[in-house]
């Protein structure tokens, strides 16, 4: 299993407006800093090299990032560890202050690669019923529940047929 993020937020002007150059600017960079780094498996990308042109909501201001890691521990330590840290402090300078839950992680099959709806449900499921292990965050981590596995016993040892 890996491990599934989305978040999301509100930005206060447009991208091309000169207050968010500095968040623009450094996209490429904190992006490649997620790519290098052991455990990244996979992000959302658009028609750039970012997904700030995908936009799944009526709101033109309201941007989605998502990423697929190979644990919880890797994606925190980029999250949180890294310099991806230092534009974290400073998103009040760029987003509006959510209204509730930005943030959303939920396990997904190896070689899943997880669509924005399925992003979105998850976030939504997230404030509607707070974490469970549909859906939760870094303060609750639910552990991922291996998918069933069939070691294909003999035809004879499973039963009745």
């Amino acid at each position: 299993m890996h491990i599934a993020q989305m978040n999301v937020g509100t930005i206060l002007y447009e991208t091309t407006d000169p207050r968010m150059a500095d968040f623009m600017d450094n996209l490429d960079r904190v992006n490649a800093l997620a790519e290098a780094t052991p455990g990244f498996v996979w992000r959302l990308t658009g028609e750039g090299n970012n997904a700030t042109d995908i936009r799944p909501a009526q709101d033109p201001f309201f941007l989605v990032n998502m990423s697929v890691w190979a644990n919880v521990e890797a994606l925190f330590d980029y999250v949180y560890r890294s310099d991806h840290r230092s534009f974290m402090v400073r998103r009040r300078e760029w987003f509006a202050k959510p209204e509730g839950p930005y943030h959303v992680l939920w396990w997904v099959a190896e070689g899943h690669t997880p669509t924005v709806e399925e992003g979105l449900a998850r976030l939504r499921y997230l404030a509607d019923h707070g974490p469970t292990p549909f859906a939760f965050t870094f303060k609750t981590v639910f552990p991922a529940v291996a998918a069933p596995v069939d070691l294909k016993p003999e035809p004879y040892c499973v039963g009745w047929a």
